[in-house]
């Protein structure tokens, strides 16, 4: 199934998915990267607002992981589950287009990522099915490299716009329009692709799933979950740089860098976790976050946040593509499952982070840097001491 010529030693439906991601992440980074500024600063809402939309829109994002993991392990559908996610959050960015309210702006965060979640499993049980052993993280940073490539084009789309037309209620408008075309060619690409069934599991029940993970992946569980709690949504950090001086065309520039660093570190980061080992990278991870929020409670100039958010573009790399890595290492047969499992459970966690953030945010942005920083240690020393890989692997 999977004996296609490999291009640069990997499947070339790492690089076809690659490109799937990097056309939808033009079109969501495109909206992403101004949309905490313009649903604050352009609309009105308050920054306790935009907390518990980011979180709610945060467990969106994985609320329906657990089911499509598990429904994609039981049917062994890769291709059907991930158009579907890729053409539900392509059809609910034409909220942008009809609505300007709170609410209306609220209902596409939420909604949109909804077919993040639904597309999320089955895709990365693809690639995991289709990558090597032997440079499985390599294959995974191809990916993400190329999924965050859409992440630089699509802020610097927004950018340009806002520079040569203004912060109007048009130019906004017309940077959400860009973006529906960009994912709707996504969906087309992927529809024209073959598919890569998995093998399918017909007699697993959704509430027994959970039992069929082995050890090693539910201890990774309790580092993930409890660093999730200091993860709090990306639109704090833009509104961080805003506070110290950037302007919002200067903002989306910044969100452009960060998945520039995305970019650039994400095969590098990949081959080493293949060399050394996901056990190192993991943990590094969460040192450079940690490093990342100190250096936010300290920042003054434009320069220290720039450095920043070059660090959180490193440290995302690691969690966006490595952690899918380590998670394959660890589960070598429900794969899509274990997936779905660790989005669902972080991202259950996801929600009072940002909630969290948004309500110290109201008494100082740095004490949600603080914060942060805390808890990001406390998980570092849980996934030191608890030594997931080291466990048997049973179920």
């Amino acid at each position: 199934m999977i004996n296609e010529k490999k291009i640069f030693n990997v499947h070339p439906d790492i690089f076809r998915l690659g490109f799937v991601s990097f056309l939808t992440d033009i079109s969501s980074e495109a909206i992403f990267s101004v949309f905490s500024i313009y649903f604050t600063v352009i609309v009105g809402a308050s920054t306790s607002i935009l907390g518990v939309i980011e979180g709610l829109a945060d467990f969106s994002s994985s609320s329906l992981d657990y089911f499509t993991g598990w429904l994609s392990d039981k049917s062994g559908k890769r291709k059907k589950l991930a158009l579907v996610g890729y053409g539900f959050s392509t059809i609910a960015k034409s909220i942008l287009l009809v609505g300007t309210s709170v609410s209306a702006l609220a209902s596409f965060r939420i909604i949109e990522r909804l077919g993040k979640s639904f597309r999320g499993p089955p895709r990365d049980a693809w690639l995991s099915d289709v990558a090597d052993e032997s440079n499985r993280g390599y294959a995974f940073g191809i990916h993400k490299a190329m999924d965050k490539a859409g992440a630089v084009v699509g802020p610097l789309i927004a950018y340009f716009l806002i520079k040569s037309f203004g912060q109007e209620m048009s130019t906004f408008h017309t940077i959400f329009i860009i973006a529906i075309v960009a994912a709707l060619f996504s969906v087309v690409i992927l529809f024209l692709m073959k598919d890569r069934p998995g093998v399918p599991h017909e007699r697993e029940n959704i509430f027994k799933a959970w039992g069929t993970l082995s050890t090693r992946f539910k201890s990774y569980l309790i580092p993930a979950c409890i660093f999730s709690l200091a993860y709090f949504s990306f639109g704090f950090l833009l509104l961080r740089a805003y506070t110290i001086g950037f302007e919002i065309k200067d903002v989306v520039l910044l969100y452009a860098l960060f998945n520039v660093s995305f970019v650039l570190i994400s095969i590098p980061v990949g081959k080493l976790g293949d060399i050394i080992g996901r056990k190192y990278i993991i943990p590094l991870g969460y040192i450079i976050y940690i490093i990342m929020s100190i250096g936010f409670i300290f920042a003054k100039t434009k320069w220290e946040v720039i450095i920043l958010f070059i660090l959180f573009g490193i440290f995302y790399s690691i969690d966006e593509a490595q952690n899918k890595a380590f998670i394959s290492d660890l589960e070598t047969d429900r794969r899509a499952t274990a997936i779905g499992t660790y989005n669902f459970f972080t991202g259950i966690v996801y929600l009072p982070a940002s909630v969290v953030a948004g309500a110290l945010w109201v008494f100082n942005p740095i004490y949600a840097f603080i914060f942060a920083a805390a808890v990001a240690f406390i998980a570092l020393i849980s996934f030191i001491y608890i030594k997931p890989w080291k466990l048997i692997n049973s179920i």
